[in-house]
């Protein structure tokens, strides 16, 4: 597949009226083709889970979880913050699986909305946990240099399942765990 996104990239080069053949640009179409490679291939990782033995019934929360995606819409990226949180049911998670699974879903032509989702739909099929809540903060390469040229605007989607959804004191628990890191780092 290399090859083949070699040649288009050169080929885009040429329709932009820049030489593929230059000095500066001779490795882009290779470079180009890494670097697409390398943002649109998840890395794959077993979700290892545990049995909940000690009962703990209370939020687990992940923040401040660095994402990099690519737009489907056009092919710019966008990168950000995801904050994951789940309440236990029977099944725990290793934690460094949290950053793993935004990761893993990232790796791929997306949007924020379906991302989130993808987010909340694994941690739930994978742990049925009581609840679920994840919230992604990103700032998006195509509003940033093109059209409304807004670089410092910030899109938050959210996903929250099952008591994060229903109950509106765990809701409200999960979303100060999650802003007590958005004002530690300022935001």
């Amino acid at each position: 597949m290399n090859g083949r996104v070699e040649r288009a990239v050169a080929e885009l080069l040429a329709a932009l009226g820049v030489d593929p053949e230059g000095e500066g640009v001779r490795e882009t179409p290779r470079r180009v083709a890494a670097a697409y490679a390398e943002l649109l291939t998840p890395e794959p990782f077993d979700a290892t889970t545990f049995t909940n033995e000690g009962g703990y019934d209370e939020l687990v929360v992940l923040t401040d979880i660095s994402f990099t995606s690519l737009c489907e819409h056009h092919l710019l990226p966008f990168t950000g913050l995801a904050h994951v949180g789940y309440l236990p049911g029977e099944r725990i998670i290793g934690l460094s699986k949290l950053p793993r699974v935004v990761e893993h879903r990232s790796r791929r032509l997306q949007v924020q909305e379906r991302l989130t989702l993808e987010i909340a739909d694994w941690l739930e099929a994978s742990l049925r946990p009581r609840g679920v809540g994840v919230v992604l903060e990103a700032r998006h390469g195509c509003m940033a240099v093109r059209g409304v040229r807004q670089p410092e605007a910030v899109t938050t989607t959210s996903a929250l399942r099952g008591r994060l959804r229903e109950d509106a004191r765990t809701r409200q628990e999960f979303l100060d765990l999650i802003g007590g890191a958005r004002s530690r780092r300022g935001g």
